[in-house]
């Protein structure tokens, strides 16, 4: 049975705004991601476990300032010093989109660092790799598209799009290497990679790079038995009630609001052929709270503000973000100092207003109301109010009935 542990997305470095540690010098929120990264590097020292996988993405992109360099290097050389084999796999942030540059991590490579190996080409490694260890990793590194193309044979290249191809071809690369899988030992694939099927967090404002995707039915081979991935920020099994897992842990930290409410984890299996016993370790990081307040009453609008606010032991030491809708004309009702006052708590309050304007038809200057038929009117409402669902033709139509009966009738009063 081997005990492995395994997280993903550090990006230690990604919050550097906001307050500074007095005593370190570091923004706060870096602090945040380093306490996680250190929560996950006890546990593995703690559980003494076999072998770390880091499935990529250590920084915010790959020139990573050195003090940063500094902290990492720290938590990586303690896994090094209490023996841990380790695995740091290069992702799409790890690495430049120029070929021939060195990436975020190359001083492990280039150090030799004992018991820290590198992934930053597509390989298959083994007990001979792996310290002794029974066990056989494919290991797959976020891949330079340019490089990769270049690749491509372009006698054969057929109309597909260059997209397709790549995929194609990377597929058939993982293919290849688990073919020289020994079917007696354990097998792990890790990659920093988007699988088919897997559900994207906010992550995707801060994605470099087009994703290549790999097939789900690639990664569900039975010869594999756990997949360990990362570049996805959202926590998920792919693959939860069956054999091997495929498993996302997600970043080790929020990045933004899109993740207020995502649980942040890291994530030990222990593996022999044929199974794998996976357990979720909870990360206790900052607390984000996002929420909405809608006004609808001038005489309690600061009230009703303060209603949408968390708790207070809850808001403290928390990053809140409070959005508010409102009728324009009530914004002299608010009281934002006090309402600041009241979340100084938080370690940030962002309090963003959002005033209304009540939408209204825009009819052409040379003409009045009764100058344009019906069912334009009609027509010009859709335009501003959304029809939210409803079936804008079929109302059309039952107007067009009712106005032509109205008219109808008209007609015939006129007549008589």
């Amino acid at each position: 049975m081997i005990k492995v542990l395994h997280f993903a997305d550090a990006h230690i470095d990604l919050a550097r705004q906001g307050r500074h540690d007095p005593q370190s010098g570091l923004p706060m929120r870096v602090l945040d991601f380093l306490k996680a990264l250190d929560t996950i590097v006890d546990a593995a020292v703690e559980q003494k476990v076999d072998l770390v996988i880091f499935a990529g993405d250590a920084y915010r992109d790959r020139t990573p300032a050195p003090t940063y360099q500094r902290e990492w290097g720290r938590r990586i050389m303690r896994l090094s010093s209490a023996g841990i084999m380790t695995l740091l796999v290069i992702g799409n942030h790890d690495v430049s989109p120029a070929s021939g540059r060195a990436h975020a991590l190359q001083e492990f490579d280039t150090l030799q660092v004992p018991n820290v190996r590198v992934i930053s080409k597509p390989c298959l490694l083994g007990p001979d790799d792996l310290n002794g260890l029974p066990l056989q990793v494919i290991g797959i590194p976020w891949l330079n598209r340019s490089a990769f193309a270049a690749s491509l044979d372009n006698e054969k290249q057929s109309n597909e799009s260059l997209n397709d191809q790549i995929e194609r071809e990377l597929t058939a690369l993982v293919e290849s290497l688990m073919d020289q899988l020994d079917p007696k030992l354990p097998a792990i694939l890790t990659a920093h990679a988007t699988v088919q099927g897997a559900f994207y967090g906010s992550e995707r404002t801060i994605m470099l790079g087009a994703d290549f995707v790999l097939p789900g039915s690639l990664v569900r081979d039975p010869r594999l038995d756990y997949v360990a991935l990362g570049h996805i920020h959202n926590h998920q099994d792919l693959n939860k009630d069956g054999h091997p897992h495929i498993v996302y842990p997600g970043s080790i930290e929020r990045v933004d609001f899109g993740e207020a409410e995502e649980q942040k984890i890291f994530v030990t299996a222990e593996i022999e052929r044929g199974h794998a016993e996976m357990q979720e370790h909870l990360l206790r990081g900052r607390k984000f709270f996002d929420h909405v307040a809608k006004l609808e009453n001038p005489e309690t609008v600061n009230q009703d503000i303060l209603k949408a606010f968390p708790g207070e032991k809850q808001l403290a030491d928390a990053i809140f973000r409070l959005v508010v809708y409102y009728p324009r004309e009530w914004d002299a009702l608010i009281d934002e100092s006090d309402i600041r006052r009241k979340a100084e708590s938080a370690f940030e309050f962002h309090f963003i207003r959002r005033p209304q304007i009540q939408a209204r038809i825009r009819l052409p200057q040379d003409k009045s109301v009764s100058e344009i038929p019906p069912i334009e009117v009609l027509n010009r409402y859709w335009d501003v109010i959304p029809a939210k669902g409803r079936d804008t033709q079929a109302l059309n139509k039952l107007a067009e009935d009712i106005f032509e009966t109205a008219q109808r009738g008209q007609s015939e009063k006129e007549a008589g």
